[in-house]
């Protein structure tokens, strides 16, 4: 004997003679999906039902991507904006005039860089030839893929294409996990046989239950007392804590040394001595935390004149003390190594720093207000950019990641500067190495002599754990739930250390 809600499951799948995806079978009974489940497992207990699950990926147009369809791609403003003013920019006329913000001028150098249009000197960006190759057509079928996806497309696998704009935001992915139920070859046999039957099945029975003598002709639920009780494997450590325990060690072990800093910072070691002019987008109020009513000292007037005098002479505007006064929530943990190297001066070591940075940002799976920020540098008279890249390799591989790939791209405290991809097993190539070498004008300000050279590197060491950890939301490394914890794989790779 059969539930109800079963029997009329097992008798539509019959009728329909074809498997049904759960939102069918809703539908079709006026039940909610979620409500289905437990009768779809048991049935499935019972060999009567089999349940397929797949996960495709909705792709549709983001805010962001039918913005760039009306006014343009960021890459192709830039280069009219270029041809227009006789093939040199200020690199601040750029964010001002254009009004991009840090990620658009990031993409839009680096395509225009990929194909060897502009270079980036002295805070000017220079058109180096007039012959625009393939740029043209790259372009256009850019915007022709981005026109495919003003509706929702569905992929079982994203082309690397797709992922390219998602990366830029221009498109929205989300998963799609879809169940679909089939009915066992031998459920027809069982219905015509009447070994299976609709009645009335009692799991908890209650004073109603009892009071209306409806149990007397109803089945009641059998308990299966040797049915073990789920146990609970015990863990001393949240994963993530785990995950952060294992990266520090691997720092450790190739010779860096973990320094702190404050959460309340000032916009000098924030934003000035970093060389963020303070017209930049970074440091509206839509993207920093400023603390009202905190009596914050500055005490490093010496670092204040020298990047007061650096902004005015470089970025040519007219540089305010007040405003690098000003108290704020660290945006990253860069201040640091700033702090650091102001502190230790000229020599040879490295250093990093891993702790919370605070950015308003509206939380959801790959966002949050408060995350933690993997930052270090590398100091000496020998420092390349080279050895900043092999660091990135060697920490990728001490993770279990095999592939790396770099390309080019822009911050405005380092040149040359680049971007680390991984493989990740199911959303292809993601960034998680951003990094590049201190520029002139950022060691200046701290007065370290110009033959020492900073490879400077800030990992968003949250989205790292989410690869590493197989996890898909961001909240989930921040959960107390069991439930969502003991889900979280260790992969072998930590596991190994543990015993070692």
């Amino acid at each position: 004997m059969l539930p109800s809600r079963q029997f009329k499951i097992l008798q539509r799948l019959i009728k329909a003679g074809k498997g049904l995806t759960i939102t069918d079978l809703g539908s079709t009974l006026g039940v909610r999906e979620s409500d289905l489940m437990r009768d779809l497992a048991e049935l499935e207990s019972k060999s009567l039902v089999r349940l397929e699950r797949t996960v495709s990926y909705s792709v549709k147009l983001s805010e962001l991507g039918f913005k760039y369809l009306e006014v343009g791609l960021p890459e192709e403003r830039l280069l009219k904006y270029i041809q227009a003013r006789n093939g040199a920019v200020p690199l601040s006329s750029v964010l001002t005039e254009l009004d991009f913000n840090d990620d658009e001028v990031k993409a839009a150098l680096g395509q225009l860089r990929k194909h060897g249009l502009v270079v980036l000197e002295s805070g000017l960006i220079k058109l180096v030839k007039e012959d625009l190759g393939g740029f043209p057509s790259e372009v256009l079928e850019t915007k022709e893929l981005m026109k495919k996806h003003e509706l929702p497309v569905i992929y079982k696998d994203v082309p690397k294409q797709v992922m390219l704009l998602k990366r830029r935001r221009i498109v929205d992915l989300s998963e799609v996990k879809e169940i679909k139920v089939y009915p066992t070859q031998q459920l027809p046999r069982l219905i015509d046989e009447g070994r299976i039957v609709e009645g009335e099945l009692i799991t908890n029975l209650t004073s109603e239950v009892l009071i209306s003598g409806s149990w007397k002709t109803a089945t009641i639920k059998e308990f299966d007392l040797n049915v073990d009780v789920p146990t609970r494997t015990p863990r001393l450590r949240h994963p993530y804590v785990q995950f952060m325990k294992y990266v520090e060690e691997i720092l450790i072990e190739m010779g860096f040394e973990e320094v702190k800093g404050p959460y309340l910072e000032s916009s000098l070691w924030n934003f000035d001595a970093l060389f963020v002019p303070q017209y930049h987008p970074a440091r509206k109020e839509t993207d920093v935390y400023f603390v009202e009513n905190v009596n914050l000292t500055v005490n490093e007037v010496d670092v204040l004149e020298r990047a007061g005098r650096i902004h005015e002479d470089v970025w040519g505007y007219h540089w305010r003390v007040e405003t690098a006064r000003l108290p704020v929530l660290r945006t990253h943990t860069t201040p640091v190594s700033m702090r650091t190297i102001y502190e230790r001066g000229a020599g040879e070591y490295r250093v990093f720093s891993f702790d919370r940075v605070f950015r308003p940002d509206t939380p959801d799976p790959t966002h949050l207000m408060e995350f933690h920020q993997l930052e270090g540098i590398i100091v000496g008279r020998g420092v390349t950019f080279k050895e900043l890249l092999g660091f990135f390799k060697e920490l990728a591989s001490r993770l279990g990641m095999k592939e790396v790939r770099f390309k080019p791209a822009y911050f405005p405290f380092t040149e040359p500067s680049v971007e680390g991809f991984v493989k990740h097993p199911r959303l292809g190539w993601i960034e998680v190495f951003p990094g590049g070498m201190f520029r002139p004008e950022v060691t200046s300000s701290v007065a370290l002599p110009a033959m020492y050279k900073v490879a400077a590197w800030g990992i968003g060491i949250d989205r790292l754990a989410m690869i590493v950890l197989g996890v898909d939301d961001i909240r989930d490394l921040y959960s107390n739930d069991l439930e969502v914890i003991e889900s979280i794989r260790i992969p072998e790779v930590m596991v190994r250390n543990a015993q070692d």
